[in-house]
């Protein structure tokens, strides 16, 4: 299923494809413009506060029985996870060379963004170990096969 766009995802949430990893993370709206505001990183104390405020909103999509933004939740906590590892190994969080598209060698860890990823790598757990984000996910998924 190809990602829309122009197409507002809270009102047709059958068309989310749910993708792999971080798959439509800025592109699904309305939730792109919701999350993204909320999803920093750059210190363990911003990481923290980030990662409070995406649980928060993932609660709250919870309560409205919103696996969309539930899951989109998901994908930038996962993304806060994944930029802070690539910008704990990689200075400036360049991973590849801009001049030759090589993979430039891993640069001493940095603890600071190495921290920052631990905070949401936890947040990220407890989504992936939450009953009703598994049951939802799957009822989702059956859904959209059902469909076709």
């Amino acid at each position: 299923m190809e990602i829309d766009p122009d197409l507002n995802y809270r009102q047709h949430p059958e068309r989310y494809p749910i993708g792999h990893g971080e798959r439509g993370v800025l592109t699904i709206e309305p939730y792109k413009s919701e999350l993204l505001p909320l999803w920093r990183f750059k210190t363990p104390d911003i990481a923290e506060q980030s990662a409070a405020a995406l649980l928060q909103r993932y609660a709250d999509y919870k309560a409205h029985d919103d696996f969309v933004g539930m899951d989109m939740t998901r994908k930038f906590i996962q993304m806060g996870y994944t930029r802070s590892r690539r910008y704990a190994r990689h200075r400036g969080g360049r991973k590849y060379d801009p001049e030759t598209g090589e993979e430039r060698p891993l640069a001493e860890e940095d603890p600071v963004k190495a921290a920052s990823a631990q905070i949401f790598q936890r947040a990220l757990q407890q989504i992936k170990h939450d009953p009703d984000y598994q049951y939802l996910k799957k009822r989702h998924q059956q859904r959209q096969q059902a469909q076709r």
